[in-house]
């Protein structure tokens, strides 16, 4: 079935939101149901499923048939990875994103296949004048100018609804940006007026009309209308740069909040700028759209060219012997592990500059910079940033779960079948999980999986072991929740739990403790921080008490 698009900015999906979490839905979607009706009898029964595996951090108690339409019906099938009708089935580009050993290139060829209209969407009366590739514009966008700042992208270019105004846009993304060195504004006011002005104009005959009612508020004033507009460009800016980033093309700099071409990428653009038609396909001809939205092989991309991979072999491996007869597929298993290979190098190289203390205040102003919300995407740059701390804080071997890029940056946060950061201090170890999350929020998302990844890290390791909980700041609740598991003996979560909460700007202090000691401190005085932990877990009269009692410790963590 056809969705109807009244969107008059560009329609990116989100969801999932980081485009690598579709990976193992997909897989289980289909290993389950395929041959099945969609319907909501299977809709269901998917969630029941889901909710009881390790990589899903969800619910979906409410309304289980609509949690799985939202998670299935959008990205996946909108870029062909699964077909649900007539009944479920993984198309050829959906089997190769479960089983390529690098994703970018599967994600890449369905972005670019990704179009307004087709056959699955298809704009309406209200909707813009729809007749673009979004992906491939936006990338066309970046390569142009270089750079392109997120609040560019948002109030810009999300505008390019039609490939054919791409000239307008670029020269409106110029015009902010000479208006922004003239103006005696402060940037946030400056930005604000900018995209008003510019929401104004796109939606000026809904706001004539006075149709300012929205599916998100029931309150229908013009201001209400126009920020409740400004919030989704701000999500389908985020979900746009989350599935470019996908790709492997684009470098993203979390301080400047800005994309670019990355370098050694250049000339693969170039071939898709140069190659890839910008006309919508098969847009009346469902059947021909599907096989090619399904087709793995399409659209062709430079590394299809044998010469081509033969040139990026020799780039990585100028040694690399290659018979005559290899194939294709088999150049591009090998520049694959060449690149791998390089990749754990480049991560190697930044894990011994990190325990020599030489990224030590930049770890420090990164995290300042997280605190003060200056950042583009603090989750991950959260992750990253904890796991280079606790590199640098120990003698451990500690590995970050989550995905780094060919350049060893970080790319996606962890899935979520694992914790975040796992430490191996030989005789026990650590997990460590992070997030951004406050308040309530934070209990509801973090409570009980942080709890069931320290158990799933005790079984496989058969080690005795701890947890690590960081945040910008630790709701109440999460607290006394944690504190319970200190002394509640749990066999699902392997026994006792000790988990043990600590608010961003205590953690920092830990790391400054470490930087300015005499000596590197050892495995064991991280030990006895979790079992003096437990030890007052077990005198306490409350879950406060155990709380401000551990923090003092962590304060004076080497003393």
């Amino acid at each position: 079935m056809a969705k109807s698009i009244d969107s008059k900015v560009l329609f990116i999906t989100t969801s999932p939101r980081t485009p690598e979490k579709m990976i193992p839905e997909i897989d289980l979607l289909s290993k389950n149901f395929e041959g099945k009706k969609w319907n909501t009898e299977t809709q269901i029964a998917f969630m029941e499923l889901l909710r009881n595996e390790n990589f899903f951090n969800g619910s979906g108690n409410n309304d289980p048939a609509f949690s799985a339409r939202d998670r299935i019906n959008r990205a996946p099938k909108a870029l062909g990875f699964i077909l649900l009708e007539p009944t479920i089935k993984l198309t050829d580009s959906g089997k190769a994103l479960i089983s390529a050993k690098r994703k970018e290139e599967v994600f890449l060829r369905q972005l670019l296949k990704f179009q307004i209209p087709s056959p699955y969407h298809i704009p309406s009366e209200k909707a813009a004048d729809f007749y673009v590739k979004p992906y491939l514009e936006i990338l066309r966008l970046i390569y142009t100018l270089g750079t392109l700042k997120f609040d560019e992208l948002m109030i810009f270019g999300l505008q390019l609804t039609d490939y054919r105004e791409f000239n307008n846009i670029v020269k409106k993304i110029e015009k902010f940006r000479i208006d922004r060195e003239k103006t005696s504004k402060k940037y946030r006011e400056f930005k604000y007026y900018a995209q008003m002005n510019e929401l104004q104009e796109i939606y000026s005959s809904e706001l004539a009309k006075g149709e300012t009612s929205t599916r998100e508020s029931n309150i229908a004033t013009a201001k209400k209308f126009l920020q409740t507009k400004a919030s989704n460009m701000h999500d389908y800016a985020d979900a746009c740069i989350r599935y470019l980033r996908a790709t492997g093309l684009v470098s993203v700099s979390h301080i400047g909040r800005s994309l670019s071409i990355l370098p050694e990428k250049k000339i693969d653009v170039e071939f898709i700028l140069n190659n890839i038609s910008r006309e919508p396909v098969f847009i009346d001809d469902k059947a021909k759209y599907l096989d090619y939205l399904g087709n793995s092989e399409l659209p062709k991309l430079l590394t299809d060219n044998k010469d081509s991979l033969l040139q990026k072999i020799k780039e990585e491996n100028p040694t690399e012997q290659i018979q005559e007869s290899v194939t294709i597929h088999e150049l591009k298993e090998k520049l694959d592990d060449l690149i791998i290979t390089k990749r754990e190098k480049l991560i190697q190289s930044q894990i011994a500059e990190i325990k020599d203390y030489k990224k030590y205040d930049d770890i420090q102003t990164t995290f300042t910079q997280i605190e003060e919300n200056d950042i583009y995407d603090p989750s991950l740059i959260l992750e990253w940033n904890v796991w280079r701390g606790m590199t640098m804080l120990d003698g451990g071997n500690i590995k970050a779960n989550l995905k780094f890029d060919d350049f060893g940056n970080p790319m996606s946060t962890a899935q979520g079948n694992m914790a975040d950061i796992v430490c191996d201090y030989e005789t026990f170890g650590l997990t460590v999980e992070v997030t951004m999350a406050s308040g309530q929020k934070q209990y509801e998302m973090e409570g009980e999986p942080v709890s069931r990844h320290l158990a799933k890290f005790k079984k496989e390791t058969g080690k005795e072991a701890y947890c690590l909980f960081v945040a910008p700041t630790i709701n109440e609740a999460c607290i006394a929740h944690f504190y319970g598991l200190h002394n509640l003996n749990i066999s699902y979560y392997g026994g006792k739990s000790v988990i043990v909460p600590l608010p961003l700007n205590v953690f920092k202090k830990m790391l400054e403790d470490s930087f300015k000691a005499s000596y590197t401190p050892n495995p064991q005085q991280v030990k006895s921080f979790f079992e003096y932990s437990k030890s007052i877990a077990s005198e306490s009269h409350s879950e406060q008490e155990w709380y401000n009692k551990i923090v003092e410790k962590a304060l004076n963590w080497l003393e």
